[in-house]
This record gives structure tokens, sequence and C-alpha cells, in this order.
């Protein structure tokens, strides 16, 4: 049983201002079913693995570091008053 049918290849081509020809309607219908039964495929193996701990935040202290700012700014292609000069890019109106 097919999921996606010609009605709705012409319904999303309609909405997305898309023409579509009679002779293209099979190839997409079975282009857009492939993708959606994919996708379905990936939210059960998602939902069969236990993600809660996945993007859990490390905390750690912060440290102090000394740097060395003359070596950083020695490297800018141009310097003025110890800061790195950059080019503007907001029009003063």
């Amino acid at each position: 049983m097919s999921i996606v049918t010609k009605e709705d290849i012409l319904k999303v081509a309609k909405m997305s201002h898309i023409q579509v020809h009679e002779d293209e309607i099979e190839s997409l219908r079975q282009k857009l079913e492939t993708v959606l039964t994919y996708a379905s495929r990936v939210q059960e193996v998602a939902a069969a693995h236990d993600y809660a701990h996945k993007n859990v935040n490390i905390l750690r202290e912060d440290v102090v570091r000394k740097s060395d700012s003359d070596a950083i700014i020695a490297c800018a292609p141009e310097a003025e008053a110890h800061l790195f000069v950059v080019p503007a890019i907001l029009e003063n109106k």
C-alpha cells in the first residue's frame, strides 16, 4: 500500500507553485515515499535509544590565565591604541 498518492503529489505541487506533468507524478510519488519511509525509520531508531544524556552540558571551573596581548596585537593586520582595527560594516545615518 502506498503512503503517498497521486493526489498528495498534486496537492504539494499546487501548494509549492510547481507545475508537474502527468509523466512525472509516479516518479515523484516514489521518491517522496522513499524520503518519508526513511524519516519514519529514523524516528523509530531514535525512539528505541535513550538519547536523554546526549546533550548534557559539562560544567567546569573558569580558569583565568595570563596572556601576552602584545603578541596577539602584533599579529593584527592593523591596530590602533592597542586594539584591532576592523572595517566598518554599519553605516551612520
